[in-house]
This record gives C-alpha cells, structure tokens and sequence, in this order.
C-alpha cells in the first residue's frame, strides 16, 4: 500500500510511505527538506516495522520547532497504518 501524508511545521512538503501487508516499510520518499539526510534515513527505514520505526523517531524535534523530518515521517507511517 501506498500513502501520501503531507507534513506540517517543517522545510520538507510531503513523505511517501510504501508499507508491505506485514506491516515492514518498503520504501520512504520525502519531497523537500535536507535531501541527504533524508535519503539517508529512508534507506535505514526499509525493512523495518512501522512500529518501530514510529517509536524511534516520534517525537523529534529540529531546533525550536516541536516536529522534524523525522517526526514527520513517524506521523505518516501512523497514518498508514490506520489506512491498513
């Protein structure tokens, strides 16, 4: 399943989440914001649980802001899940 979550409070647009029906992450897309790092951390979420990758990032924060990227991306791996 594909899900697109468009993120708030943050430089980034939107996260594209491919979930796989056992719930692991087949692939992350984020459309703005700090292109490496992003990459990055989308290449470290393939094959992982969405729960735990939920549990490792929600709750980031970047600077002064109360979300991040990766907040974000928690966000629209929850939001996925509830799509499930």
């Amino acid at each position: 399943m594909t899900f697109t979550y468009k993120n708030k409070g943050v430089c980034s647009r939107s996260t594209e989440i491919e979930l796989n029906p056992d719930h692991t992450i087949a692939s992350v897309k984020v459309e703005g914001g700090c292109n490496g790092n992003l990459k990055g951390i989308s290449q470290l979420l393939v094959g992982m649980k969405a729960e735990d990758a939920i549990a490792r990032m929600q709750g980031t924060v970047c600077g002064s802001k109360s979300t991040s990227c990766p907040d974000q991306i928690a966000h629209a791996l929850q939001a996925a899940l509830e799509q499930l």
